[in-house]
Parts: structure tokens; C-alpha cells; sequence
């Protein structure tokens, strides 16, 4: 991990975070995401890796099958709200048989606020079924690493397409 960054000794995405490098992933793309906060400091913090801050997640799914074919590995964070925007994307990944991993904190479960964040909530894990997304979920601190390394390997191992669907359980609910 880098030296110029330090997660909190209680942040399971630590854990992530060494899965991706144990994994060589060489670029991260996200929209920005309180979920995902630490980890994004950790990848900008970090001088072996491409980060790319994105308007709009669909780009990720392009900018992420550009880095396969420049033999590098990427992975592409993002919210379940931003799923909804990827679809006509994800026909990319599966027509091209590109490799792609991304990693999704979930809105619209556990304790949620804002009923607008319910629906695409609802409907992650089968878009990701039905566009042909291997689909692993984490509702463990202990499991996101593991989980996260399991589903990196397979990816660009096995040239599959997978989703990691951290609850909102696991990331806590937001509070505004």
C-alpha cells in the first residue's frame, strides 16, 4: 500500500485495496462516492496506479475495455444508482469478450433515507444477471477483501464479466 496513504485500522476497504494490488490492477475509474472514499484516496495516493475520475459511469465500462486492450487491468467503482447507466455499455463487454470487474456500494437497502435511491437499489443484481455479470455480494467486513481478490481473478482469468455488490448494511447508511 502506498506510503502516503493509511486506512482507518477499522476500514474493511483495506482489504479491498490489497486484493487490487495483489491482483495488478493498474487502473481504478469511479464516480465520485462517499462509499468508496478511502479507497479512492488510497488509488490516488498511489503512483503505480491510473485513476480517472468519470462524469458519468458508462464511461468506465469504455475506458476500462481501452485498458484491456492495453494490457492493463482495471476496475470501475461506482453506486447502485449509477448501474442503470451502464447497460447499453455493458453489450460492449459481452459482444467484445472483454474482462471487467467493478464494485458497487448499494443504495435503497438497509436504512435508507431517499425512496429515489430505492428502485435502481431493487434492480442492480439482476441487471447485472441479465447483461451476463457474475454477481457477488458482501455483507461482511471480513469478506470484502477475499471477496474482492475472488472476483479479480476470475475476471481477468477466466475473461468474465463480475459485479461486487457491497450491501449498505456493510458500508453503513447515509445521514443527511
Amino acid at each position: 500500500m502506498s506510503a502516503s496513504f493509511a486506512f482507518a485500522a477499522d476500514d474493511w476497504r483495506a482489504g479491498i485495496f490489497a486484493a487490487m494490488k495483489r491482483q495488478k490492477i493498474a487502473q481504478i475509474a469511479y464516480v465520485p462516492d462517499a462509499g468508496h472514499a478511502s479507497l479512492i484516496q488510497a488509488a490516488h495516493a498511489d503512483p503505480e496506479m491510473k485513476v480517472t475520475v468519470l462524469t458519468t459511469e458508462e464511461e468506465g465500462v469504455a475506458l476500462l475495455a481501452g485498458a484491456d486492450l492495453g494490457g492493463e487491468r482495471g476496475v470501475l467503482l461506482m453506486q447502485s444508482s449509477g448501474v442503470g447507466n451502464c447497460v447499453n455499455m455493458f453489450s460492449l463487454l459481452r459482444s467484445c469478450g472483454f474482462p471487467f470487474v467493478t464494485i458497487v456500494t448499494m443504495r435503497g437497502e438497509w436504512a435508507e433515507f431517499n425512496p429515489w435511491q430505492i428502485p435502481m437499489g431493487q434492480g442492480t443484481p439482476k441487471t447485472f444477471e441479465h447483461a451476463g455479470f457474475l454477481v457477488y455480494r458482501v455483507d461482511e467486513p471480513a469478506d470484502a477483501g477475499p471477496m474482492a481478490e475472488a472476483a479479480i481473478r476470475i475476471a481477468f482469468e477466466s475473461g468474465q464479466c463480475v459485479a461486487v455488490l457491497l450491501s449498505q448494511r456493510l458500508i453503513g447508511a447515509k445521514k443527511f
